[in-house]
């Protein structure tokens, strides 16, 4: 189950995705995530398709491995669609009990899945082919200018590496708990919804404590290391645009104006 979790990992294989500056990768991450709310038609979630796709064949990482991300949001996924299918008013088509079911309710129930699977897809694309590093440089190098107004980039975008760094630490921790504790005989699959959130309570207290151990040892590791923040450190590999990034601003900059026309037009 919680190997099914690709958000946060990388995968390491040589594309054009991978070679990219990381900023770059971010920036196109955004204006996706910002398309999709942009875009209200069948011909713009059809663009948006196509050039998800695209971007999944360039990055050379397997489709399925990709997708079995989505095992992990599928709870969420449902309980959105059958909120606003049964919850959005407008025109009937049936109903039942005390549930009526709207055609602007399934409309809307689509389009809240594609973008929240397109959403998930294209952000775990990012985390794919970017180590938690080079994320944290390239946060960093976008967010510089807010340093001047006192804001703690460095800090920030430190954490956020480490917490990404930490999701495939705590899946396989969380994995090797869940198989002991089934030797020992914990049944984690059978019995009724609160039978099994009361069965995972065996399972979160030593995955809490290690977690907590883990964080400790890093603060020490990082204090006997004399780290003070980023004040006067410098990169080992710092960021520098090449050709092929310049032409992908222009991709990126192309695809959102492509899919801001589709949205005026209400295509």
């Amino acid at each position: 189950m919680f190997k099914d979790i690709t958000l946060g990992q990388y995968y390491p294989t040589d594309s054009i995705l991978h070679k990219l500056d990381p900023r770059v990768k971010f920036i196109g991450t955004i204006a996706f995530i910002i398309a999709l709310f942009l875009i209200k038609g069948p011909v713009g979630y059809g663009f948006a398709t196509v050039v998800l796709v695209t971007l999944i064949r360039l990055s050379k990482v397997p489709f399925k491995f990709m997708v079995r991300g989505m095992k992990a949001i599928a709870v969420i996924l449902v309980i959105t669609m059958l909120f606003n299918i049964f919850l959005t008013p407008g025109e009937k088509l049936f109903s039942f009990w005390i549930l009526t079911v709207t055609r602007e309710g399934v409309e809307t129930a689509v389009k809240m899945a594609v973008r929240l699977i397109y959403l998930v897809i294209g952000s775990s694309l990012m985390t794919l082919t970017t180590t938690p590093n080079q994320l944290t440089d390239g946060m960093e190098a976008l967010f510089a200018p807010l340093k001047k107004v006192h804001v703690p980039v460095h800090e920030i975008s430190m954490m956020m590496s480490i917490a990404l760094r930490f999701i495939p630490i705590l899946m396989e921790e969380t994995d090797k708990i869940m198989k002991a504790q089934i030797a020992r005989g914990a049944d984690f699959e059978s019995g009724n919804f609160i039978s099994r959130i009361k069965s995972m309570v065996p399972l979160l207290v030593p995955l809490f404590v290690s977690a907590f151990r883990r964080a400790n040892d890093l603060a020490m590791a990082m204090e006997a290391r004399c780290y003070h923040g980023g004040e006067g450190r410098t990169q080992m590999k710092p960021l520098i645009y090449a050709g092929r990034d310049r032409i992908a601003y222009g991709l990126i900059l192309l695809f959102f104006a492509v899919c801001v026309a589709f949205a005026f037009l209400g295509l």
